[in-house]
């Protein structure tokens, strides 16, 4: 606060209750003769009803539109959407439909066509809530109940899937960025990897295993998968990748995220500024073959 021109309370401690509260935010940008909104890293930097919000009132939101934030917020219609524009995702199960059968019994046959080990995840779920690894059949019924309690309390929504466990995976995350203007880069990788109770805390740019040829092709399907939401602003596309070098897309991040400072350092490039610059209408300020990677970059996250 003591760095900002300007400090306008939105509320007291409690999150629901100031910054997660939309209408206290946009009185604050009302008050302050805003014109636009920087959702920042949290729960609302990821919510289609304050993007839309801003909209409506008015504000330019620097994000994403609200058509692609909803798109990919549920993990199993993302999954669904990706498999449809050709990127590579591991096999699972995934209700068709809202509504469709999530009982035990259901889940129970099609963990058995999938076979063990495997990860029950809950549609709506981020930062590893709503997630339970599965190796025995016996676990399976605890695993769902769990995961579906949680993602209950965290989300709202108890919609199960499952999906196939890639073992001694690694995590790499793809940052990208598209425009008004149809247009869609990649800035290299990024390995998440290490990890705590599936909580980012090491990440890496660029990552140790990824070759140049495995780069090119997890860019081309993150910038494919952005483009087949129409997605706008910064974005990061999640992948497994298992221990042939083969990748699968995991989720997607429709945020600028903490850890996007490893990528400016070994581009040289600042991604808020091409946020502010992207939300204004202007078109990406280079093409893909402009961006170069250069040196090594280390994020610990405690």
């Amino acid at each position: 606060m003591q760095q900002a021109d300007e400090a306008v309370r939105i509320g007291p401690a409690p999150a629901a209750d100031s910054y997660l509260n939309i209408d206290a935010v946009l009185a604050a940008a009302r008050l302050t003769g805003a014109d636009a909104v920087h959702p920042g890293y949290g729960f609302l930097s990821e919510c289609a009803d304050f993007a839309q919000a801003c909209a409506d009132a008015g504000l330019v939101f620097i994000g994403p539109p609200p058509s692609a934030i909803t798109a990919m917020g549920d993990k199993a219609r993302a999954k669904r959407r990706m498999m449809q524009a050709g990127v590579p995702c591991a096999a699972g199960y995934m209700a068709e439909n809202v509504g469709e059968d999530q009982s035990n019994e259901r889940l129970a046959a099609e963990a058995q066509k999938l076979g063990l080990p495997l990860l029950v995840k809950a549609v709506a779920g981020g930062g590893g809530r709503g997630m339970r690894l599965v190796r025995e059949h016996g676990e399976l019924l605890e695993a769902l109940a769990g995961a579906r309690r949680e993602a209950l309390s965290a989300f709202g929504n108890g919609t199960l899937m499952l999906e196939t466990l890639v073992e001694n995976g690694r995590h790499i995350e793809v940052q990208v960025f598209a425009d008004h203007h149809g247009h869609a880069v990649h800035l290299g990788e990024r390995d998440c990897t290490a990890q705590r109770r599936r909580q980012k805390v090491i990440e890496e740019a660029p990552s140790p295993v990824v070759t140049p040829a495995l780069r090119a092709a997890m860019g081309a399907d993150a910038v494919a998968a952005a483009l087949a939401v129409g997605y706008c602003g910064a974005g990061t596309v999640e992948f497994i990748v298992d221990a042939h070098m083969r990748h699968y897309f995991l989720e997607m991040n429709t945020r600028l995220q903490v850890e996007h400072p490893v990528t400016e350092c070994i581009t040289g490039l600042d991604l808020v500024e091409w946020q502010l610059r992207v939300a204004q209408g202007e078109p990406l300020p280079l093409t893909q073959a402009q961006i170069t990677f250069t040196g090594h970059a280390i994020e610990a996250r405690l």
